[in-house]
Formats: structure tokens, sequence, C-alpha cells
């Protein structure tokens, strides 16, 4: 790597060690001895809690706690989880309705913890729990995302709406659809579904006395570091929280669960180190949702197909609780990319928060984005249809045009650059389109109905635009970086690592990497919304610089040399005249033989301008059997404007992954409840996950446009596959059956389904 240049597509260090078994997740480094704990759940949606007895599940063997609401506050614990409200349209803010971390006067999903049992072993957790006696008095279910129904907070709430967002000039928007030639008008439902991490969520608390230490499989430590010095009226430098390996997070691993409090004060209680870790079905009732929408859209054209007005409103399916992001994912963070890649200033969302008697929805790769392009690249698919036109053909007569950019959106984002004639025809050319004809007769011929769906996606990054990077230079003459992103899969121990080698010239094999632990770690902005690589990288190349400036300084001042006779050229340090050329880690060793501490570590903050804008076009193919309903995503090319890639082979990885998230969406998974609230789809029994067979060989190609917001010129990957897949597919499918007069398909694409909706046409 060091000898051959940047850019360049090298393994992943970690994937040794996490393949061959020794990783470390909380499972495998929770402390020797620690009691377990046991979550006692509501087994009915709704229902007000008239009493909780838990006097014989105490004497139970064992046992060393039970804990329920009453005795957080009596402990003087701060029940409430905090999270972000969005701003509604006249000006307030959204629904401020508490959520405890043990129901308190209700439960509202089924799921919902109301007692918590500690023991030294599971067989004796479950047995205590047993013996709780839970009386309550049951309520109707609300599971419909649409206003009116049981109040769910009625404090709080009318008709369940937890928050009434709009964003666009609604005036000017209705006007130009009034004067337009066509109207089209689409429903789009953006199915449910649920995260199914790799690694279900778990955590292990401990006091030691005056300090509590949380270690938990999240996506950053700092922020719930801050959450639990809240709750527990302590200084934060009281409170140390780390992460070990993660397996996977996907945005539903970031915020604050319930759980991780109740262990804390369980800890504290017992005395002992408290584990806790979810068994699957588990993770089905309690993790954070994903999607859940329902949009109707409108877009408006002249008599020319100009697109000239867009009009989307929504009913966001809230759960039960607002999560920590929940009310800003269908509202603030679907507008960001609202109008997509098309230049049209007229436009207007509408959105709806609504309580239902389900588990709480938040963060899933895109986090708002995707839901965004899907309801505006299936509307764009559609209203090609309808006006008969090629759908290619449609977007490139709208696309925003190169001379545009910078480009100010009618939401107000600042688009950099963008050139997406040149990526769409990279895509067209790589998906061979002009055999897309014949591919389709050879279907037919074999009794399959064959689409092609395109989606042209663009995501807005997301997240605190600054980061945090500290560089030490260990006495073994190797260095390490800590920083403040969190890897859950996404390769940051290489990448990273790479990033400074190839800025510094200092062996990869020399570099060891640290991150989520806050005692050593003082800040940073964990990772969600594609942040890491451009806000992470962007610190590092301020660190480099700063310690590169300093050595300069030093190697001037050893030398007997002016400063401007310093320089660096990426490996090694040169003096002018001389033939003195140390590396980085030689220039450390000298400072320390000169005890030049100050030259032994570096800690720098830096901040991006501006956020870039990853895009890009996703073709998707699909073959249906009408004897069946079985559909399979046969072929499937995608070419990426990412900006320049630090590590193409891992860039290529995170899109890989992330379209075969999004072909789980549209082929397989699907969240069903029943009308009294109970959870239809918790095993894998009943709820399908993308499989090998499910997902054809994905052709990635980089067709970069570099961004100015950075210096590297970076875009962020690791949503960007999702964020194009669901249309894709959902198109491809959509183009396979209009034919038979099916004119607007609904995710996922399941075997019944797709059976049904043929021969019901």
């Amino acid at each position: 790597m060091e000898k051959f240049g940047k850019s360049q597509s090298v393994k992943r260090v970690e994937d040794l060690r996490l393949l061959t078994g020794h990783g470390r997740y909380v499972e495998d480094i929770a402390p020797q001895g620690s009691l377990v704990a046991f979550f006692v759940r509501s087994t009915v949606a709704h229902a007000t809690i008239n009493s909780i007895d838990t006097a014989e599940a105490k004497d139970v063997d064992g046992v060393h706690a039970v804990l329920t609401a009453q005795d957080l506050i009596d402990a003087g614990v701060d029940l409430h989880i905090e999270f972000s409200q969005a701003p509604n349209r006249d000006g307030t803010k959204g629904c401020a309705a508490p959520r405890p971390v043990l129901a308190t006067d209700r439960v509202r999903y089924v799921g919902e913890a109301y007692a918590c049992v500690v023991a030294e072993t599971m067989a004796q957790a479950k047995d205590a729990a047993e013996l709780i006696e839970f009386d309550y008095d049951e309520l109707p279910a609300k599971v419909d995302p649409v206003p009116g129904g049981e109040e769910l907070h009625p404090d709080y709430t009318k008709d369940n709406i937890v928050y009434d967002f709009a964003d666009g000039d609604a005036e000017a928007t209705k006007k130009v659809f009034d004067e337009a030639a066509n109207v089209i008008e689409l429903e789009v439902v953006d199915n449910r579904i649920i995260v199914n991490s790799m690694e279900p969520r778990g955590a292990y608390a401990e006091w030691d006395g005056d300090r509590l230490h949380l270690c938990f499989n999240g996506q950053g430590v700092w922020g719930m570091k801050s959450h639990l010095a809240k709750s527990f009226g302590m200084d934060e430098e009281k409170v140390r929280v780390t992460h070990p390996d993660v397996g996977g997070g996907f945005g539903m691993k970031a915020p604050p669960y319930p759980e991780y409090f109740v262990i804390a004060e369980a800890s504290k209680r017992a005395g002992k180190p408290v584990l806790w870790m979810s068994d699957r079905t588990e993770a089905m009732l309690t993790d954070n949702g994903g999607r859940a929408l329902v949009s109707t859209t409108k877009l408006a054209f002249d008599a020319d197909n100009k697109l000239i007005g867009y009009w989307v409103q929504t009913m966001s399916d809230m759960g039960a609780y607002s999560s920590n992001f929940g009310q800003f994912i269908q509202s603030f963070l679907f507008a960001r990319v609202l109008m997509g890649v098309y230049d049209v200033q007229h436009a207007l969302l509408e959105v709806k928060g609504i309580f239902t008697n389900t588990v709480p929805t938040d963060a899933y790769r895109g986090a708002g984005r995707p839901e965004a392009i899907f309801a505006l690249e299936r509307s764009m698919d559609n209203a090609a249809r309808v006006l008969g036109v090629d759908p290619m053909e449609l977007r490139r007569k709208n696309f925003i045009p190169v001379n545009k950019f910078p480009y100010k959106t009618v939401t107000g984002e600042n688009y950099d650059v963008g050139d997406f004639n040149k990526v769409l025809d990279r895509a067209e050319a790589e998906a061979d389109i002009a055999g897309f004809a014949a591919r389709k007769a050879k279907s037919a011929e074999a009794g399959k109905l064959r689409g092609l769906g395109l989606c042209y996606y663009i995501e807005s990054i997301l997240g605190d635009p600054s980061e945090h990077t500290q560089v030490d230079f260990n006495d073994d003459g190797t260095a390490t970086i800590y920083v403040g992103t969190q890897s859950n899969g996404q390769g940051h121990e290489t990448v990273f690592a790479q990033f400074l080698s190839d800025q510094t010239g200092i062996p990869t094999d020399k570099i060891s990497f640290v991150q989520g632990d806050s005692d050593r770690i003082a800040i940073g902005g964990g990772t969600g919304g594609s942040r890491s690589v451009t806000t992470q990288n962007n610190a590092v190349l301020y660190t480099v610089e700063v310690m590169t400036k300093a050595f300069t300084k030093f190697l001037a001042e050893e030398n007997g040399v002016d400063e401007g006779d310093v320089s660096f050229d990426d490996e090694r340090f040169r003096i002018e005249g001389s033939n003195v050329a140390p590396t980085f880690l030689e220039v450390a060793a000298m400072a320390r033989e000169k005890n030049r501490t100050d030259l032994l570590s570096f800690r720098e903050k830096a901040k991006i301008p501006g956020r870039s804008y990853p895009n890009g076009a996703h073709f998707a193919e699909v073959e249906i059997d009408p004897d069946t309903g079985e559909t399979t995503v046969v072929k499937y090319t995608v070419v990426d404007d990412l900006g320049n890639l630090i590590n193409p082979m891992l860039a290529e990885g995170q899109v890989h992954g992330g379209v075969a998230q999004g072909i789980g969406q549209a082929i397989n998974e699907r969240v069903v409840y029943d009308e009294d609230g109970q959870l239809l789809t918790a095993t894998f029994m009943d709820y399908s996950m993308p499989r090998a067979y499910d997902t054809p060989w994905i052709m990635f190609n980089s067709e970069p446009v570099p961004s100015t917001a950075n210096i590297m010129g970076m875009k962020g990957c690791g949503e960007a596959g999702t964020v194009g897949a669901l249309a894709a597919v959902t198109n491809a499918v959509q183009d396979a059956v209009w034919d038979r007069g099916i004119q607007n398909v609904s995710m996922p694409f399941t075997p019944m389904r797709v059976w049904e909706l043929l021969n019901a046409a």
C-alpha cells in the first residue's frame, strides 16, 4: 500500500480476527461473575396498570433484585429517555409525551418492559419472573397509522398526532398545480421492517463504588454517557461508556434504549456487574423498527413534460413512543432530499406522525433519505408510464443541469457538484440496457415476466460536521490513532489507519486503532448518516497538518536551519542541502530522546465546511414466475458518484450490503401486527430475511465527481446502496406487470402477494 500509492483496494485488517471467531463482543467481555438481567414484558399492546406485585419473585433463590418503575423513582433515577422533537407547521414542537425506561401508568406495546429480574442465572431470573403478579385493564389497541382511535398519551395528543410537519411553499406549489398540464398521483407504501442485526442488542453495567461503566453494542458512546449522567444525577466524568466489537448497527443501535438505564441501577443495587443480552424474538419485539409510512405523491408537469411541482402527503407510524430521532426521520430528514436530482423549485412536503400500539420506529440505514427517494423515484417512474415516455428520458429532461451547480434546493440544501447525465450514461452502458429487450424475450420464452427498473438517487450526509482525532507516538516505535466515530462492521480499523498511513508514511502495521471509549476519547460524533469517512478523515488530515508543522519546527531547531528549509513529501521529512530524511516515527523517537512530550501526542478537532451528496443510478432487473408469484432479482447494476474513494473495495462492500438490505425490504421483509397489536412476525419462521439466493451479483462502478465540500473530495457511501435499491427493484416489478393492467405495486413482493396481484388482474 505504501509503495504503490493512495486509494487502493486494501483488504480489511479486522477480517481475520472477526472471521476466525476472535471478535470481542459484549457477551464475550462481560466480567466474570456477572449477574444476568431478564426483562418482564407486556403480552398486551395497550392497558392501564393497576399493580405490579414482585414480593414472591424477590424470594426466589439466586435473585438479587427485582425492579419496577417505582423502584427507580424511589432511587432518584429520572425514568424518562430524552428524544428530539420535530417542528410543527405552526411553529410549535412535536409531542413531548415521555417515554419511561419501565412502564409506569400504562403499557403501550407488546414487549414493553414493566419489570426487571436480576439473578445469578437466566433460569432463576425466568422462574422469578413467572411469580410477578401484573394486574391491568386492557384498552383498545391502535395499529393503523392514521389520526384517531384510542389515545395512547391522552394528556399530550389529540387523535394520536405526534407532529404535523411541513416544508416548502404551500401557496406557490398549489398555484403551480392549478396551472399544470398534467398532474399524476400515486400512493407509495414503505413497509415497516425489523432491522435484525446479526448481533442482537446487549450491554453490561458495573459500578466501582464511585463511577458507572456501561458497555453496550451501539454506534457512539458520548450521547449515551450524557443520558446516563442526567438520569442518575451524576457528573459526566463519573460515567464511562464503551463499545467492544459491534455486530451490525444500521441506525437501529444508535439510540439509548430502556434496558441500559435499568441494568445500571440494577448493578448499583446488587453490587455486581449485570449483563443483559437480547434474544432474537425479544429483539424483534423491542428494537426500533424502520420505515413504516404511507405517502400520497403528486407530480405536476407542463405540456412539454417538464416537472414543475411536487406535493407529498405522508402518514408516518411512530409506534408507541417517540424514539431518539424518530420524529425527525420522516419529516426533517425526508425533506433534505425531497426533490432528489430534479430542477424544481416548487415542492411541498406535509407529514403527520401518528402514535400506534407498536414498537417505536427510528433510523434504519439511510434514515429518511431512502424513504424520500423511494417516494420520488416511484412517482417519476409511474409518471413516465402514464405520460407514455421513456423513464430515462423523463429523468434526463428534469435533471439539475451541470451549469447550475452549486445548486440550492427547494428545501434549502446546497448541492455542491453533480453530473447526473454522465453517471446515468455510464450506468446505461454497464447495465446493457440496449440488450434488455432480448433478455425480456428470452424470459418470455421460459414463461417468465421480466422487468427493468431505474432509480436515480441522491442523499445528504448527516450528523455533526465536526470530528476529533488523536494520534499518539508510543514508546515502542508505533503510533495509535483515536477516532470519534464507531465501526459496526464498516471497516474503520482499516480505513482510518490506511488514511493516516497515506498522509504520514507511517506503515499501517505500525498503527493501532482505538474507538468507542469515553475515557480514552474525550468526545466524538459516533457513526450515522454516512458521516464517518468524510468527517473523521477531515479531522485526521488536519491533525496530520498540525503534526507536520510541529515536527518541521522541531527538525529546524535541531538542525540549525530555517523552517522553510524543511519539507515533507508524504513519506519523509527532507532538509535542503543535507542527507537528513527522517520518517514520522523517527522524528517522534528523536523528540522522545529530547524529552519533548509535547510532540508525542496530538489531539485536534476539524469541521467540514459543508455536506456532501452521494448520488448514482441503480438498474434492477427482475423475473416473475406468474404461476407461483416468485419474484427474483436477476441482474443489478450500480454506478455511483461517491466522490474520491480511499479504499474502493470497502466502498463497494458498503454498496453491496446496502443493496442487499434494500432487496430484502422489497422482496422479503414485512412486519405484521394483528388488530390487537400482537406481532405476528416475531421469529424467523414468520419474518423473511434476504438470503444469498435472493441477491444477484451486484455490478458496482464508480463515476466520481469530487465533492467541493471537503478538501479530500469525498462523499459518504454507507447508506447509498439502500437509498437506491428500494425504487429500482419496485420499478422493475412494476415494469414486469404493467402490461397486465397492474398500475401500482407495493413492497414486499413475496410469492403470495405477487400471485394474488396477478390473479386479481
